[in-house]
């Protein structure tokens, strides 16, 4: 498993390179970054970087947030909120350490997405967005600065990158990107063929995407849940077609 650290539209250079320091610090070496801000080698995000001006800035890559999302398994990071299992934007999370621990041993090339210092990620971007991830923090000021959330998060998650000693037969080899993506395609369909409300499939499909994300189901799995829906769907168009 690869894990990318990702940061959407930032303003400010210096936390771009912050978060690169912090990626140095704990192992971490992708930077993906959607719609950047521009990072001059004399400016601040280089001097914020530590030693990862040598080679986690320079080597950063841009990317758009549909191919991040549809490329790696990801994982948005966001404050704590007051949403419950009704909602499924924000919710449900993980905490960083929760997110480690399932991610152990996945096979699948992985996104840790942070998003704007000021407004964080937005709720169409979090819905396309695997699992969501959640710092605890006081309830009177729960927010943190993008640095600091990021270097919380992948301090928590450097049992990944910095430990090599984990036995190959404890791997859980996840379904690939396509396959998972091509699940969550049988699923809309599916709920299309047996006339869900149209205007409710958007969360039952964010429902959906939440469950899977931490299921992380292999390529058997993905394979058969896809048959099955495949034929669900199938069988739902023929008989409505009969009915008719």
């Amino acid at each position: 498993m690869s894990i990318a650290v990702a940061v959407v539209d930032a303003t400010e250079p210096g936390n771009v390179g912050t978060i690169a320091r912090s990626m140095k610090n704990f192992g971490f070496s992708e930077l993906l970054l959607v719609d950047p801000p521009t990072l001059d080698p004399d400016g601040e995000a280089y001097g914020f970087a530590g030693q990862a001006r040598e080679d986690v800035l320079p080597n950063a890559r841009e990317i758009e947030f549909e191919d991040l999302a549809a490329n790696y398994h990801t994982v948005g990071c966001t404050a704590v909120t007051n949403e419950d299992s009704t909602k499924h934007t924000r919710y449900p999370f993980k905490t960083p350490t929760e997110i480690a621990d399932s991610l152990a041993g996945v096979e699948a090339d992985t996104a840790i997405v942070f998003g704007r210092e000021r407004v964080g990620l937005t709720n169409d971007e979090l819905a396309q967005l695997d699992e969501i991830c959640s710092i605890p923090a006081s309830a009177e000021y729960p927010v943190l600065n993008l640095g600091q959330a990021a270097t919380i998060v992948l301090y928590e998650l450097r049992s990944l990158t910095l430990d090599t000693t984990q036995h190959p037969d404890e791997r859980h080899e996840r379904a690939d990107e396509a396959a998972i993506e091509g699940l969550h395609d049988e699923f809309a369909d599916f709920l299309a063929a047996i006339g869900h409300p149209a205007e409710k499939r958007s969360k039952a499909q964010r429902l959906w995407r939440r469950f899977v994300g931490r299921a992380h189901p292999t390529g058997r799995e993905a394979r058969t849940l896809r048959g099955f829906f495949r034929k669900a769907t199938l069988r739902a168009t023929d008989d409505s077609s009969e009915d008719d």
